[in-house]
């Protein structure tokens, strides 16, 4: 009999399309203290990979800059038996490059906002001043979905 980990575990295939149907995220980074630094992020995906953008003064920035050591959490549902979800844990590569932080930014933008391709071109020109992205490196994925379970609680 499997294990109630291995039940709940999502393939591949679920954690891509439960990724992909997401606008925001839970991002850790590490303070200098050893502390979390926990904060909610829109983002954006490019080449099957998280990315995100932000002030290159932000405390995740500063902490990045120190140390890549990243974690992000994807998660849905209220009642137990819907509850959903993806942890990743990886390394940020850091992206300050502008023209390449603009590509970052703009899918960020994209997945967020309607907007036609010269809004994108404006916002992206303008919000990559004195920012920084990020792509997050997996090395390592945890879900979990609760719908595949036949229990209530």
């Amino acid at each position: 009999m499997p294990s109630r980990r291995d039940m709940i575990r999502m393939t591949e295939e679920e954690v891509e399309s439960f990724i992909g149907a997401g606008k925001s995220l839970q991002l850790a980074t590490i303070n200098g203290d050893g502390t979390p630094h926990l904060v909610t992020m829109w983002y954006g995906i490019l080449e099957g990979k998280i990315v995100i953008e932000t002030f290159e003064k932000s405390q995740k920035a500063v902490n990045l800059r120190r140390d890549p050591r990243i974690a992000c959490l994807l998660e849905s549902g209220t009642e137990y038996a819907e509850l959903k979800g993806v942890q990743i844990n990886g390394n940020a590569q850091l992206v300050t490059d502008p023209a390449e932080v603009t590509e970052l930014m703009k899918a960020v933008l994209r997945r967020n906002h309607e907007m036609d391709e010269a809004m994108l071109e404006m916002a992206a020109a303008q919000g990559s001043k004195k920012r920084i992205g990020a792509i997050v490196e997996p090395t390592k994925v945890v879900s979990w979905d609760h719908t595949k379970l036949d229990v209530s609680y």
